[in-house]
């Protein structure tokens, strides 16, 4: 998906906000546009508020909002009209019951869309929705850490887009601006980055000028210098790779054998046994979904992430708010020489259901030429195969009796690494401007052995910890961690 050109506004990417009006998304720098000369299906711009206090007029989203919120509410309410329903009233009643309700969800999205908009005031985004209880969020763009374009599959037939806003310290996703054009949400994406100051730079004349068709998300090319895009092929075999894949068989199997020698099953034990099978092969469905054509590539100071078949992602990802980098060897993938890398992005929700929309991604499945390379392209002097670790003292084969030399640490010019498990091999890394504490953790074992665990604790919550380590080691590496962390932050 192409970004679209890049939208002249009188508002400059950092600084306070000039005096006079601001142009809204899209408009033009010279005269005001004359009435009918919006492009099609372009949402419609409210009035200016009285006095102009409040700059530029407010806008509404895409026309067609109403209908694709109309069809959501539409397969809710055939899923709660069960079976059974239509069993006692009928397919007459049933389909008279069904419409009604749609009419009304539908009169609902319109009345929503039309009493909901956003413009941007100054260093803010504001967004204004409800007709009896009327809110209004304002986002400080100084907090806003990313904005992600999503086009789930009715979107893409439409040619919409959501537009997804990340914000330091909040608790989900905030302002998801349901739904806008392809071009509009990504000239409304770059103007609020650069905004916010995550961006260098403008979109190049040769993203400029690229047209963005309905569905033609997943094959545009991604902005910025190119850094790496996974094979589909690849990513199928690996999650034939997973547990999971393996254990489907064996169920297929069991579920065959009771149902030949059982005399009946019931609804409920039917039900259930579908239901189980399921939740197995989801996992390894969802990942291939999402993480399809997945392209990665470098813009100044951000990532660019684009992924997904079914919903497609555009996500921009800031450098200076990585936390940590984890690369993990499955134990199947290592036949192959593969894994996979993660990031931890400080400002991101930890508390969202569903952990598809976080920017974690970095290499779903690659081998370790990429994952050197992408890894020197983020935390730049840091090579991967080179990372020497010094393993636990010898008696921690007490507690460690098959794999004692999985797990190490290590310090190094800028970063702290850590390795563990035996299994699913892990490595952590952590630049020393991340750690915001460090903590020595002792348990009733390790106080018998004389060991302890030093955590390094980041923003994201996660971190790194180096487990079972001599006591005495275990206070010089918090001391110099400590040292380490304090420095580095100073130098920047």
């Amino acid at each position: 998906m192409s970004d679209g050109p890049a939208e002249p506004s009188t508002v400059p990417p950092t600084g306070p906000t000039p005096p006079g009006p601001v142009l809204p998304v899209g408009a033009p720098t010279t005269g005001a546009a004359p009435p009918g000369s919006m492009p099609p299906g372009a949402p419609a711009p409210w009035p200016a508020p009285a006095g102009g206090a409040e700059g530029e007029p407010r806008q509404r989203l895409h026309p067609l909002s109403p209908v694709l919120h109309g069809a959501k509410s539409l397969v809710v309410v055939i899923a709660g009209l069960s079976w059974s329903t239509l069993s006692r009233v009928g397919f007459g009643w049933f389909a008279a019951m069904v419409a009604v309700l749609a009419l009304g969800a539908t009169v609902l999205s319109v009345v929503s869309w039309y009493n909901t908009g956003y413009h941007v005031v100054g260093r803010e985004l504001r967004v204004y929705e409800g007709l009896l209880w009327r809110r209004t969020r304002a986002i400080p763009l100084e907090r806003l850490q990313a904005v992600e374009v999503v086009r789930p599959l009715l979107a893409q037939l439409t040619g919409l887009a959501e537009l997804r806003l990340e914000v330091v310290g909040g608790g989900k996703t905030e302002a998801p601006l349901a739904y806008l054009g392809v071009a509009d949400a990504a000239r409304l994406r770059e103007r609020l980055l650069a905004l916010a100051g995550r961006v260098a730079q403008a979109p190049t004349p040769e993203h400029a000028g690229a047209a963005v068709l309905p569905g033609a998300a997943a094959t545009a090319a991604a902005p910025g210098r190119p850094l790496h895009a996974v094979r589909n092929q690849s990513l199928l075999i690996s999650q034939l790779l997973t547990p999971q894949a393996f254990l489907l068989p064996f169920g297929v199997a069991f579920v065959v054998v009771q149902f030949l020698t059982a005399g009946s099953w019931s609804f409920v034990a039917v039900a259930s046994t579908l239901t189980a099978m399921a939740g197995v092969l989801l996992q390894p469905v969802r990942r291939v979904l999402d993480d399809w054509n997945f392209r990665l590539a470098r813009d100044g100071g951000t990532l660019r992430v684009h992924n997904g078949l079914l919903e497609t992602r555009a996500q921009t990802v800031p450098l200076a708010r990585v936390q940590t980098v984890r690369a993990t060897w499955p134990l199947l993938w290592r036949m192959k020489g593969w894994l996979r890398l993660r990031l931890e992005v400080a400002g991101y929700s930890v508390a969202e259901a569903d952990d598809r929309n976080r920017p974690d991604r970095l290499l779903p499945v690659g081998d370790l030429p990429t994952a050197r390379m992408i890894v020197a392209e983020v935390l730049p002097g840091v090579r991967l195969d080179a990372l020497a670790l010094s393993p636990p003292p010898t008696r921690t084969r007490w507690l460690h009796p098959l794999g004692r030399r999985a797990f190490g640490a290590g310090l190094f010019d800028e970063v702290f690494v850590t390795r563990s498990g035996r299994l699913t091999r892990q490595v952590v890394i952590v630049p020393y401007a991340r750690i915001q504490s460090v903590r020595v953790v002792q348990g009733p074992i390790q106080r018998r052995l004389g060991l302890a665990s030093v955590h390094a604790d980041t923003a994201g919550g996660s971190g790194a910890t180096a487990q079972d380590r001599d006591l005495a080691e275990a206070w010089a590496l918090a001391a110099d961690l400590t040292t380490k962390a304090h420095q580095a932050r100073n130098s920047t």
